[in-house]
């Protein structure tokens, strides 16, 4: 496991040092879409340069972010602390994070398709249980069909099947439900399903 995380946060840490030097701060699609579903108290799991996290911050919601990645955690920091954006963040290690506390939303964005199966499907349970009645989670990752792997430890990925994604949140209302491929290096493709479901 250790060897998967420092490829993964290795890879990720790379390409967060370029955005940060170029400034490129800008949401990318998925953000764009769970922008509109966080307020209130939320919780943004595998948070990145915490891009979404100080979008979410300036419209008001009070922030919790965790990622992996100390040079992103760092960075989103000082970007946090500058604006005196109410975003509370630190470095860690999400494989087997369970809920202390339960959130308006929760937005898991690109993060459990970097642990293995079991641990991939328990992440998903993990969203929905840090859900407040009448909450949101938002979820993405990578399914079935991403031929891009070049970011994955060879035995410490998952690539979700049809349906699983959505199989922990089956009673929620159904916000947002989609699948998009995009084209990645060498011929390559990434393959997302996005969930965004309302708790009872």
């Amino acid at each position: 496991m250790a060897e998967q995380q420092s490829h993964a946060v290795a890879f990720f840490g790379a390409q967060f040092e370029r955005q940060i030097a170029a400034h490129e701060y800008k949401l990318n699609p998925f953000e764009e879409r769970a922008l509109p579903y966080l307020s209130g108290k939320v919780l943004d799991l595998g948070c990145g340069l915490g891009n979404l996290s100080l979008a979410a911050a300036a419209r008001g919601a009070q922030v919790t972010a965790y990622d992996a990645c100390e040079k992103a955690v760092d960075d989103l920091s000082g970007r946090a602390i500058a604006s005196g954006l109410d975003v509370w963040v630190r470095t860690a290690n999400l494989k087997g994070w369970r809920p202390e506390e339960t959130y308006d939303a929760v937005a898991c964005i690109g993060l459990l398709m970097f642990f293995a199966r079991d641990e991939a499907l328990a992440g998903l349970e993990a969203v929905r249980d840090a859900v407040k009645p009448g909450g949101v989670a938002i979820v993405n990752a990578m399914i079935e069909g991403t031929t891009f792997l070049a970011m994955f430890d060879p035995d410490e990925h998952y690539l979700f099947k049809p349906g699983e994604i959505a199989a922990p949140f089956a009673g929620w209302e159904i916000l947002h439900d989609s699948t998009e491929e995009f084209p990645a290096a060498g011929s390559t493709v990434k393959r997302f399903r996005t969930l965004i479901a309302r708790a009872p």
